[in-house]
């Protein structure tokens, strides 16, 4: 099986959140304040995502790696920007289709995150020591 390039994976990223921001027109529903808050919640998410996850450029990795660090744009001051905005993004889906049971995926998402947070943090503090320690007095999650 060939492997996808990081540049062909980015731009996949990118039509799955264009398609995601795209469902928010085509659903017809009566725009009430949570679903217009859901969808700009949705919308400043999803590009707050793709810029984290392009300013992370070939650092990306599904596992903790420490490849470079990364602190430079969104990550001067978030050190896990994709998963902040993730959660945001699922909060947006919630508030927008009005189904607060979605908030379960946040029960579960949350911790996750949280953990694989932790366990990225070990890596990289392993491998830049003082100055991943020092990045990370600097910066929030």
């Amino acid at each position: 099986m060939k492997k996808v390039g990081m540049p062909a994976l980015f731009v996949l990223q990118m039509m799955v959140m264009a398609g995601l921001v795209s469902i928010l027109f085509l659903v017809r529903q009566q725009w009430a304040p949570a679903r217009i808050i859901g969808a700009g919640m949705i919308t400043v998410s999803a590009a707050l995502l793709l810029t984290a996850r392009y300013q992370l450029g070939r650092s990306f990795a599904v596992t903790a790696q420490a490849r470079v660090l990364v602190t430079r744009g969104i990550y001067s001051r978030i050190r896990n920007p994709i998963y902040v905005f993730g959660a945001f993004l699922v909060l947006g889906v919630c508030m927008f289709f009005g189904k607060p049971y979605f908030l379960l995926i946040l029960l579960l998402v949350i911790p996750l995150q949280i953990w694989r947070a932790h366990r990225e943090a070990r890596v990289l503090e392993a491998k830049f020591g003082d100055a991943y320690r020092e990045y990370r007095k600097q910066t929030w999650f």
